[in-house]
């Protein structure tokens, strides 16, 4: 696939299905997060892979977290968010391991993180496989990101949802790119 015709043809995949990368393929694809831009060279990614049975057992932690947030979670969502973390083939956790204090300021070794999931999804696209981020609350958990393995200084920046797509992915319909778009050229901007 031309790289230009991958980049505007990619489109989240939210159903996915068996398989998902693996072996040197799936090595591929988290190389390319490690080409995103590093202010510093502070190499703020850690990746967490989730697969196999240990989905079950993060579907748990996750269920368990949901209703320490909430214990008037109706049962049915937590059911249904637990069924969901069982049915993706690969999750990778976007662990962001943050240097405190550093004149790189925080916001930058997380935009490192998020650029590497944008190299991520990119690639599995360009290899024919599917994605989503995800985040949200559980992005923002302690007790999950203890769960896995990261510090309490660091943080998460949500978590890629990887498999085949289970259906064809039409080419999103995008915004006019001139209703994002602006020159500055130096003139005063108008009251």
């Amino acid at each position: 696939m031309d790289t230009i015709d991958a980049l505007l043809s990619r489109a989240s995949a939210s159903v996915l299905q068996e398989p998902a990368p693996e072996g040197d393929v799936l090595r591929q694809v988290l190389e390319t997060g490690l080409r995103a831009p590093d202010h510093g060279h502070l190499r703020p990614w850690h990746f967490v892979l989730i697969r196999g049975a240990a989905r079950a057992a993060w579907a748990d932690k996750v269920a368990a977290a949901t209703l320490a947030r909430d214990p008037e979670t109706p049962s049915g969502l937590v059911e249904r968010r637990r069924a969901r973390i069982n049915s993706i083939p690969l999750i990778v956790a976007l662990g962001v391991k943050v240097k405190k204090g550093h004149k790189i300021p925080e916001i930058e070794q997380i935009l490192t993180v998020g650029a590497a999931a944008m190299n991520m999804l990119n690639a599995l696209h360009a290899l024919g496989f599917g994605g989503i981020w995800v985040s949200g609350a559980n992005s923002y958990d302690p007790a999950l990101v203890a769960a896995l393995g990261l510090s309490p200084d660091d943080q998460l920046a949500g978590f890629l949802y990887i498999g085949t797509p289970a259906e064809p992915r039409p080419t999103p319909r995008r915004p006019a790119l001139d209703e994002h778009l602006s020159e500055w050229t130096g003139a005063p901007a108008p009251a």
